[in-house]
């Protein structure tokens, strides 16, 4: 019997427009829509693709819970049973469109779906997206680096102080609840910084120095600091 493939697909980083060809034709081609939450209706992917390909509506839904939370036990069971229920679908010889923010290949939980279904000897299939940073410094009507300059990404949630010391361009990803920590560090080691939250969303906010960056900005707030 043929088993179905997985479907790794980034939709970009908030702006429907900047969803890729490719990524509206496996929404339109498959029936499977797989996304990251208790409800398909209520996830911000699918809020996003919904507003470029309408027929996403009418698919069947493969809910998929992801706590936001960094208990090894707890993030192994959910991503374990993500997969058993994915697998369910691929050995019935249907396909799993998993829509994820940006691209699937940079901080996506997606990926801890894709590697157990790849081990368990399944097809899998990725299929990039805009991501985030390339979409806020365009935003920003910036270049990230030239020349010689480096670029670092780094995921802010966790301790980034060496990580402040390295050369060029860097990148902090989802600072969430540190990103009050995150505002001193940088004010601290004189750094220029902007920010910007909920990018290409209807609620976007841009900050442009590091004093505007507010205490208590969302989950999606991705800030560029270049060096002085």
């Amino acid at each position: 019997m043929n088993t179905g493939t997985l479907y790794g697909v980034g939709i970009g980083p908030g702006d429907p427009k900047l969803m890729t060809f490719r990524a509206a034709e496996l929404i339109r081609d498959n029936e499977i829509i797989a996304l990251p939450g208790e409800k398909a209706e209520e996830t911000v992917a699918y809020q996003i693709a919904v507003q470029t390909v309408e027929e996403l509506k009418q698919k069947t839904f493969l809910e998929l819970p992801m706590p936001m939370t960094k208990d090894r036990e707890l993030l192994e069971k959910s991503h374990e049973e993500a997969a058993d229920r994915v697998e369910e679908c691929l050995q019935k010889g249907q396909n799993v469109v998993f829509l994820t923010l940006g691209d699937p290949t940079v901080y996506s939980t997606y990926l801890y779906v894709h590697k157990r279904i790849a081990q368990r000897g399944y097809r899998t299939e990725l299929t990039s997206g805009i991501t985030s940073f390339c979409a806020v410094a365009a935003k920003l009507n910036i270049g990230l680096v030239e020349k010689a300059e480096e670029l670092h990404v780094i995921p802010a949630s966790y301790q980034i102080e060496d990580a402040l010391k390295l050369p060029g361009t860097k990148v902090l990803m989802k600072a969430g609840r540190k990103i009050g920590q995150v505002k001193e560090l940088l004010k601290k080691a004189g750094m220029q910084a902007m920010m910007i939250e909920n990018c290409g969303m209807e609620n976007e906010k841009i900050y442009q120095t590091v004093d505007e960056i507010p205490e208590n900005a969302g989950y999606y707030s991705l800030i560029i600091v270049k060096e002085n």
